[in-house]
């Protein structure tokens, strides 16, 4: 296979959102290059990308999948991401190890909420963009309205390089203000004839192709002053310029294409190869305290793994970008975190589910390989003595979860290892068992991400579950002062259990004085781990409790609070003062005090005006003005509270705070209102009170009833 260098290497992660046809272009690189013969389509189930079975079974992407072209002694690896949100971990991994992010626009919308989303990691990575207007061949194409949108969005670094002749299901021609040519495509696209730009299309053409020279001069001192001199830039000077702005982020040329019909991928390669930055011009890597990494050949070997795939059959295959030196098969490379030393024993370049074994790729260039044993995704290999581990990707929160239920109690042991290894390929996963639920919970980023997850689960491991609604983690607490005894006495023939406590029950209130009318002998603040804060005082005078059954007592009301007497919830925020009790010399014990102390304390509980607490998220939701009034009238009938609004381009973003109990099945729900045009986020707020009506409907459901006060 052909050995390219660092200054050879281009490598691109293809953005969009879903239907924009990154798929489609990617195809069309490969095969304008002559590196397949036949293009597949997506609808066909025959593409170079996409190839997994759960990606036909959906007809898009699912995994970013890495490919490569080669174009004018150039190789660009190409990293085909998923347009969905609920796949934004592929899409993160995939935008980290590429040089070039080429963000695909649909040109009958312009820009959609993905595109925003997307742009947020792009933004926070500093990746030199470049926007491409496809489906121009569509009946409903925009490409103005398409530009208009981008730069209201991206702002005046924006920059046109081409646009479209004859838009819509004629279009066949593109003038491009770089070369002043415009390319006329035959009949079915493929390669153009090169003509002159047009007389109706020459005065347009030439007042962007000067907005074009001040764009790319503006960028460096030096083609200003030529600039100023001779009231122009030649090609290669634009190019430089242009080069200069896409590293400073401060420029985003626009391309037009028509990925389907294989109009204009060509000029895209041609400019990648010329104007975007090559392994060797990108950015450096950091390491987690700031240290640059830059990306040189003539350095000790190291690999970042940035993506890990069960390969049915082969086992663990290991996607990784060499960060510097040159890795070849057979060495040996150490992994800072483990301590474990790797043998790379196979390398491969990837075209989807084709591997080409090579003998060494250079720094800058992307691969794979077979069987790490004991390295995963985000971390690090290198050369000993190298001890400079790669920043690790931050991947966001699920926003979704699920109970997990097996189908056949023979697969409950299974499902730990089966969900282990889909952690390793999804970090945006999550699975824990919550002891507080008694559930086993999936997380995840929304509806369709826990479709693909069960269908894996089916299809590949043979692992039959249900996802069921998860329970809600309530809290309880109380609103008034509230006093209980109780006595435990047992007596079974030999020794028996004898013990008496009476205490009295409150809120908590962070710097709150001191009980008055009782001596405080002990008082003791305790961290609650499920969040908020238990007061516990001892004022025990006269030796009524010997000090050494004070701590069971403790342990007696703790046991209580874990299990709260409304809903079985945690309960918190609660100050306790035990002032009085009764023992025996010989049957009382620290069972007996505990017991004693669990009780006298759920009796105190119940009459101090109990009260259930629900968590409440903050929830974004970013949605198109037009329908934002849907959106908010489906947020109040969730409980929602709107806490305000601010614009985002054409977006609103509408701010509120939500029950965590109303937001089951919100991403569902959103998509249907908005047919996929909005997005949203969600996190912990708070704990707030449940209306008392809920309250005793829950309690009827979950737990005991509260007796009145």
């Amino acid at each position: 296979m052909k050995y390219f260098d660092d200054k050879h290497i281009k490598n691109i992660a293809l953005l969009g959102s879903p239907k924009s046809g990154k798929t489609t272009l990617a195809e069309t690189m490969l095969f304008e290059a002559g590196l397949i013969s036949r293009r597949g389509t997506v609808e066909e189930k025959n593409t170079v990308s996409d190839y997994h079975s759960v990606e036909h079974e959906r007809g898009s992407s699912v995994y970013t999948t890495l490919l490569h072209t080669e174009w004018r002694n150039y190789k660009i690896n190409i990293l085909d991401t998923p347009g969905l949100d609920d796949f934004v971990g592929e899409m993160i991994s995939g935008v980290r190890v590429a040089d070039t992010v080429v963000f695909l626009i649909n040109g009958q919308h312009g820009v959609e909420v993905a595109t925003g989303i997307q742009w947020e990691y792009v933004d926070q990575f500093r990746k030199p963009t470049l926007f491409v207007v496809n489906q121009l061949d569509h009946p409903k194409s925009d490409f103005d309205t398409s530009l208009a949108s981008l730069r209201s969005k991206f702002g005046a670094a924006v920059t046109l390089m081409q646009y479209p002749v004859n838009e819509g299901p004629q279009f066949n021609a593109i003038i491009d203000l770089l070369k002043m040519t415009m390319y006329v495509f035959p009949e079915g696209g493929g390669k153009p004839e090169k003509k002159p730009i047009p007389a109706s299309e020459q005065e347009r053409a030439n007042a962007l192709h000067n907005e074009l020279v001040e764009k790319a001069a503006e960028n460096d001192e030096s083609l200003m002053e030529q600039y100023f001199e001779k009231g122009t830039l030649d090609e290669d000077e634009m190019r430089k310029g242009l080069k200069i702005g896409m590293m400073k982020h401060e420029v985003f040329p626009v391309f037009c294409v028509s990925a389907l019909q294989n109009m204009g991928s060509g000029r895209l390669m041609g400019f990648i190869d010329n104007v975007a930055p090559s392994a060797v011009d990108a950015l450096p890597e950091h390491t987690a305290d700031g240290k640059e990494i830059p990306h040189e050949t003539k350095a000790p070997a190291e690999i970042f793994i940035y993506k890990t795939l069960q390969e049915p059959n082969l086992g663990r295959m290991s996607f990784f970008k060499v960060v510097t030196g040159e890795i070849k098969e057979g060495m040996e490379l150490l992994n800072h975190q483990t301590g474990q030393v790797e043998r790379v024993n196979q390398l491969f370049v990837i075209d989807g589910h084709k591997r080409d074994n090579v003998e060494r790729l250079t720094a800058g260039d992307i691969g794979a390989t077979l069987k790490l044993k004991n390295t995963s995704t985000n971390q690090t290999l290198s050369d000993r003595g190298v001890d400079d581990d790669v920043m690790p990707m931050k991947f966001p929160e699920p926003r979704i979860q699920t109970a997990i239920v097996a189908k056949n109690k023979s697969d409950e042991e299974k499902i730990g290892d089966v969900f282990h290894k889909l952690r390793e390929e999804d970090p945006t996963i999550t699975v824990q068992y919550s002891s507080e639920l008694k559930q086993l919970l999936l997380g995840a980023q929304g509806e369709l991400h826990l479709t693909v997850v069960k269908w894996i689960l089916e299809n590949v491991y043979n692992l039959h579950v249900d996802f069921v609604k998860p329970r809600i983690p309530y809290r309880e607490t109380i609103q008034k002062e509230s006093d209980a005894q109780y006595r435990h006495k047992k007596q079974s023939g030999g020794a028996g259990q004898f013990a008496e406590v009476f205490l009295k029950v409150g809120p908590y209130t962070e710097g709150a004085p001191n009980p008055t009318g009782v001596h405080v002998r002990e008082r003791q603040l305790i961290d609650l781990e499920w969040g908020g804060k238990l007061e516990f005082f001892n004022c025990i005078v006269g030796g009524t409790i010997d000090a050494r059954f004070i701590p069971s007592i403790l342990k007696g009301v703790l046991e209580k609070m874990s299990n709260g007497p409304l809903t079985g919830s945690y309960i918190r925020d609660v100050r306790v003062i035990v002032y009085d009790g009764k023992m025996h010399p010989v049957d009382s014990n620290d069972i007996a005090f505990k017991l004693a102390g669990l009780n006298a304390f759920k009796n105190a509980f119940l009459t101090a005006s109990p009260q259930l607490l629900e968590p409440v998220y903050d929830v974004e939701v970013n949605v198109p003005e037009d329908i934002m009034g849907e959106v908010m009238t489906d947020l109040q009938t969730r409980r929602a509270i709107i806490m305000g609004m601010e614009a985002n381009g054409a977006y609103q973003v509408i701010k509120s705070r939500v029950p965590l109990a109303e937001m089951d099945r919100y991403t569902t729900s959103l998509q249907s209102i908005t047919q996929g045009r909005a997005s949203f986020s969600m996190k912990f707020a708070d704990y707030a009170p449940v209306a008392m009506n809920l309250q005793l409907e829950l309690q009827k459901e979950l737990g005991e009833v509260a007796v009145e006060a």
